[in-house]
């Protein structure tokens, strides 16, 4: 593990940056400050990038324009790798016909709506209609009522033996410095625990995540898993996933990890990036385009 003072010098080592999006271009309070130079850097030197990111909320193209509206106009939709991207893949794949109940918001149904499937909020899954229901999804911690909604979730469970997708892992995220909010994967993963079923979950750490990513490229060039890099804030995802798909990985300590704890996690999960950096912001000098 190398720490680096300028994330600059990890531009140049490196073909492909894959970013994680919250804690590394953008947090709670918009985007990180001064990461619009590091997206001018990578465009003069020609490098390319990816947002791969857990966030199944919202469509890559109103993902891209969230970043456009903060300032951030180099981030096209063709650049964004959504785990909403897999399970639409999935359900592609595996669910042809029936309604396919979900938690979330209605943005968030994008994925479901544009594999031609039938969507319904769980709030409108009734008597009348659950022998209709062939999947659910779990899209986003926001747009249901948690109390009533996740009551109801768990006795459709209890009732159907029908595939459910976990399309963003994430357990938590930070709100502000000091508080976070549980996110769809935490509660996912204490749902699965009270029926006492296994869903199937898309997202880092998952290497299906980067091998997605990676086919994309791999369409229009040759490319090895060493010249790509990945940059996170979070150890168990971002960086453990990156680890695991063979990529060389950055822990940056604007997000999940904090610089005065970032060394205590590091060694207590052992889970160990490639380098780590303050921030992933490039800072130029006059000489740098």
């Amino acid at each position: 593990m190398k720490c680096i003072d300028n994330f600059k010098s990890i531009i140049d080592l490196y073909d492909i940056i894959f970013f994680d999006a919250f804690g590394v271009i953008k947090t709670y309070q918009g985007l990180v400050p001064g990461i619009e130079t590091t997206f001018s850097y990578l465009a003069a030197q020609k490098k390319e990038y990816y947002i791969v990111t857990n966030d199944a909320s919202r469509s890559p193209s109103q993902l891209a324009d969230g970043f456009n509206r903060m300032g951030l106009k180099a981030i096209t939709p063709d650049r964004i790798v959504s785990s909403g991207m897999l399970t639409k893949e999935y359900l592609d794949l595996k669910v042809k016909d029936g309604i396919v109940a979900y938690l979330g918001t209605v943005d968030s149904a994008h994925y479901i709506e544009t594999s031609g499937l039938h969507t319904l909020p769980v709030s409108e899954i009734k008597s009348t209609n659950i022998d209709k229901v062939s999947a659910l999804i779990f899209l986003d911690d926001e747009g249901f009522n948690w109390c009533d909604d996740l009551n109801k979730t768990v006795n459709i469970l209890r009732k159907k033996t029908i595939p459910v997708i976990v399309a963003n892992t994430d357990h938590a995220y930070p709100l502000s410095v000091h508080d976070v909010s549980i996110a769809i994967g935490g509660i996912a993963s204490m749902i699965e625990n009270i029926v006492g079923k296994e869903f199937i979950r898309f997202g880092k750490p998952d290497s299906q995540m980067f091998m997605f990513a990676y086919d994309l490229i791999r369409e229009y060039r040759s490319i090895n898993k060493k010249e790509i890099v990945m940059v996170g804030d979070t150890l168990h995802t971002d960086i453990l996933g990156g680890n695991k798909f063979g990529l060389d990985t950055v822990l940056v300590l604007t997000g999940n990890t904090l610089p005065q704890d970032a060394e205590t996690r590091i060694r207590a999960t052992g889970i160990m990036p490639t380098y780590v950096c303050e921030t992933a912001v490039a800072e130029l000098d006059e000489f740098s385009f």
